[in-house]
């Protein structure tokens, strides 16, 4: 049994956190006449930065090009670093926001970032392929009813469980 004022108990109630992520999507609708999403800053953040270092590579790539003028000068640049700053916030509050590494007692810190860079590496490839990342599908495409944004939630549901039975006997 975990004490009462263990970090674990300092956990938002997801109901809650629901609603409110619901109120965070609509207020973006609003006030932005766009849906949440990362993996397009992300983009825009690196296109900045080959701006600096190889420009003409930027002004030459077919996938790129549209990012060469001002590529931070987006409403989604906000948005990252707000959540950066409200992941920060809130963990802060909660007594939560210390440096660790979470893993089973049957993986080493080393495997554990290891396939934490794989798989982050994989889903940013999947993301910019597909046009949209996770956040952007599930919570921007399943609140406007996309059918295949539907599709890919319930195959990403099917596949993380999937994957989760693979790798259950390094976290137990």
């Amino acid at each position: 049994m975990r004490p009462v004022s263990s970090p674990e108990n300092r956990l938002w109630n997801p109901y809650l956190g629901g609603a409110f992520l619901g109120f965070v999507l609509f207020a973006a609708f609003f006030l932005t006449g766009h849906g949440l999403g990362a993996s397009g800053g992300f983009a825009r953040i690196a296109a900045a930065v080959m701006n600096v270092v190889i420009p003409d590579h930027v002004r030459l790539s077919p996938y790129l090009s549209h990012y060469s003028t001002a590529p931070l000068q987006h409403w989604i640049i906000p948005l990252l670093v707000g959540v950066a700053l409200g992941g920060f916030t809130s963990g802060k509050l909660a007594g939560r926001c210390r440096v660790e590494t979470l893993r089973g007692p049957n993986i080493s810190v080393g495997a554990r970032w290891t396939l934490a860079f794989a798989g982050g590496i994989i889903a940013g490839f999947g993301a910019r392929l597909a046009r949209g990342c996770t956040s952007g599908q599930a919570l921007t495409g399943g609140a406007t009813l996309a059918v295949g944004s539907w599709a890919f939630m319930l195959a990403a549901f099917a596949g993380g469980y999937a994957v989760a039975w693979l790798f259950r006997k390094a976290w137990n």
